[in-house]
Formats: structure tokens, sequence, C-alpha cells
């Protein structure tokens, strides 16, 4: 190899190095994924908490770009979380369902994230609902619920959330 090939070489391993790193991760090592899926427009919705409970953060955005992070990674980034459910068996003639959500608002916006299952036609849904809270609009981004990992029901028994009262079906 030649001196300029070398130099090419270097050169190139370090581009593809560089390129590589500035794209952003939506699981940290110190964290790991409590619930995420991605949404039918091809977005990502993550909810991590750092492996010592130290934080939870949700995260938004493409592979390649996280869009929106919420909250700063504090202590205190428990209480801007709330979960919510609803439970009903009986299966379908009893019309079950399952409904869980963990939300919070961030400036004008209240986000929900959801994860529901209704017994009648056996449908299982994941999403996020943005609600702008000047103008009541909602904004339903729904996932993929084969892209689903975790699952919101442990926050019945983990006491890592308040647990709140608003439904949002």
């Amino acid at each position: 190899m030649t001196f300029k090939n070398f130099r090419y070489f270097i050169f190139l391993t370090l581009l593809i190095l560089t390129i590589t790193s500035f794209g952003q991760s939506f699981t940290l090592p110190n964290e790991e994924v409590i619930f995420s899926f991605d949404t039918q427009n091809g977005k990502k919705v993550t909810l991590n908490k750092d492996k010592s409970n130290s934080y939870l953060i949700y995260r938004f955005g493409t592979k390649d770009k996280i869009e929106f992070e919420f909250p700063d990674k504090s202590k205190s980034s428990w209480t801007n979380f709330k979960y919510s459910f609803y439970l009903r068996g009986g299966e379908a003639q009893n019309e079950g369902m399952d409904l869980n959500y963990i939300y919070f608002t961030s400036k004008d916006f209240k986000y929900i994230i959801y994860e529901t299952y209704l017994a009648v036609g056996e449908k299982q849904n994941v999403g996020i609902k943005i609600i702008n809270l000047k103008t009541s609009k909602t904004t339903n981004i729904k996932g993929n619920v084969k892209t689903r990992k975790g699952t919101l029901v442990d926050f019945r028994d983990n006491n890592l959330l308040e647990i709140g009262d608003e439904l949002f079906d």
C-alpha cells in the first residue's frame, strides 16, 4: 500500500467513524427500555429509565435524530409523569378491556403514551396522543403493535409513578 493510498484509507475510516458517532441513541448505556414502539409514519417512541432508577425519560424521533426528549435526566423527572389504567375483565361477552396510559405535560401540550387492548375484535393499540392545551386539538400518532417492546402494565405494581385517574379513550 502506498503512502497516498494509506492516507486515503485513514481519511475514509475517520469519516465513517465520525458520521456514525453523530447518530443519536434512543437508549444510553446506563438506561433500559421500559416501553417502546415504532410509529406508523416511521418515527420511534421510547420510554427509558436509568438502570438505578435515577430518572425516567421520553424520546421521540427518527432512527437518526431525537426530535423531542422530556424531561432532563434528574431524579425529579419521575414526578413529571403519571400512570393511569382501566381494566375490565370478562372477555368479549363483557366487552373486556385493558387501557394503560403514561402522560406528561410540556409547555402547552399534554402527551399521552398509550397501550390498549379491547376484547371485542381482539384489538391491540399503541401510540401517543398529543393534546394542544390551548386549542384542545388532539393529534393521534398510531404505533405499530408488532414493534412494541415492554409494557405499561408493569406500572400498576412497581410504585415508580404516581397513579392518576385520567382516561383518554
